[in-house]
């Protein structure tokens, strides 16, 4: 073997392979014709891959750019205050500021966001894309899908609402963009795909919850922000993220536009205005409950039924077996007649949600020890 070949066996130990054998000149010129065509061949397919993926590319990014333009003018900031219980000792009360987005639906001035944004909010206003700034009611509500409805004090002249989509076209691959106010910072768009489908539901049930999970980057303020398809269609609203640091790391779930038009457009919309702990077992015979379930009242939104009831939020900071809460409040064992259980809160969604405006609402929690009932008119 010559120098020239050793070396390129140094190199490249495929050459030092068993029966192979460096060939001569001769063969070597010929092959060398051989490998320069083939070689020519081989840059022409991958130049033209190329080309093909940046005209892909760029087809996206236009794509994506006259989507967004579509729909930018609907996208808003939802911000909230609410009185809470002072976090130390010695002082009265707090003043949380709320920070989520929204997406207006309709002309008449209905937005949708996420539930834990505005479920205990004793004020909400919304921020448009021109820096307008205009009160909004919280109409609807449902903490277990994460959804709510907000209507408008005043209509501004000029609204663009976008269109409620059909989740369920959706297919996981497809791409998909979500626009909202990540850190405050509004008009903020972030693009990924729909990277999975997650129903809760129970056998025998005529609806269910569905959640979209998403690897487009999710960020502290994103919540209630409008997920798009291509079309500019909202498809979901954003709820969680799935995280170890706090910030995006490609899970996020948003709950399907279908969810939010069968529980808060399909029928007329309720919200209760209370923050509830689920506590069964040993926490509820500490508790000295009746029965083995009950709702823990945390919180009490202003002029929501169930400040209207008279609830008693919680008054005393606490963590139970891992769990932060407030006790000290009322403990609901139930509403109109449905008694609380340990399973999820299906039942007692669809009983809140056949009641019309004039409906009376009725119901009986632990104060203090004693049985109490306590009752007020729906009013929507």
């Amino acid at each position: 073997m010559s120098l020239h070949a050793a070396t390129l066996s140094k190199h490249f130990p495929v050459l030092n392979t068993p029966g192979r054998t460096m060939t001569s000149f001769a063969d070597e010129n010929r092959k060398r014709v051989i490998t320069t065509k083939s070689t020519k061949s081989l840059l022409t397919h991958l130049l033209s891959f190329l080309m093909f993926s940046a005209a892909c590319t760029t087809t996206n990014g236009q794509e994506l750019r006259d989507a967004f333009r579509k729909v930018k003018q609907s996208v808003v900031i939802v911000r909230t205050k609410q009185v809470d219980l002072a976090p130390a000792a010695g002082q009265v009360i707090s003043i949380i500021d709320g920070l989520g987005s929204g997406v207006l639906i309709s002309a008449d001035g209905k937005i949708l966001t996420a539930a834990h944004i505005v479920q205990t909010a004793d004020a909400a206003w919304v921020e448009f894309p021109d820096g307008q700034v205009i009160r909004a009611q919280v109409i609807g509500s449902d903490p277990r899908s994460d959804v709510a409805l907000l209507q408008l004090d005043q209509i501004p002249p000029g609204l663009v609402p976008a269109k409620l989509g059909d989740s369920d076209k959706l297919e996981v691959g497809d791409q998909i963009f979500v626009v909202g106010a990540p850190y405050g910072i509004s008009q903020t768009l972030t693009a990924g795909h729909l990277s999975g489908r997650h129903r809760l539901n129970n056998a025998g049930e005529d609806s269910s919850v569905e959640f979209l999970q998403t690897d487009a980057a999710i960020n502290r303020g994103n919540s209630g922000s409008p997920m798009f398809g291509m079309d500019g269609e909202v498809v979901g609203i954003m709820s969680t993220i799935m995280s170890h640091s706090g910030g995006s790391e490609g899970i996020a779930f948003a709950t399907a536009s279908n969810t939010a038009k069968s529980l808060l457009l399909d029928r007329t919309p309720f919200w209760s205005g209370i923050d509830g702990l689920l506590i069964t077992d040993d926490l509820a015979k500490a508790l000295n409950l009746p029965q083995p379930a009950g709702v823990l009242v945390q919180r009490i939104a202003d002029n929501s039924i169930g400040s209207r009831l008279g609830l008693r939020p919680g008054t005393l900071r606490a963590t139970v077996q891992g769990t932060d809460m407030l006790l000290g409040g009322d403990v609901i064992l139930s509403l109109n007649d449905i008694q609380i259980t340990d399973d999820d809160y299906d039942q007692l969604n669809c009983a809140v949600g056949a009641l019309k405006p004039g409906d009376s609402l009725l119901l009986e929690v632990v104060r203090e020890g004693k049985v109490v009932k306590l009752s007020a008119p729906v009013e929507r």
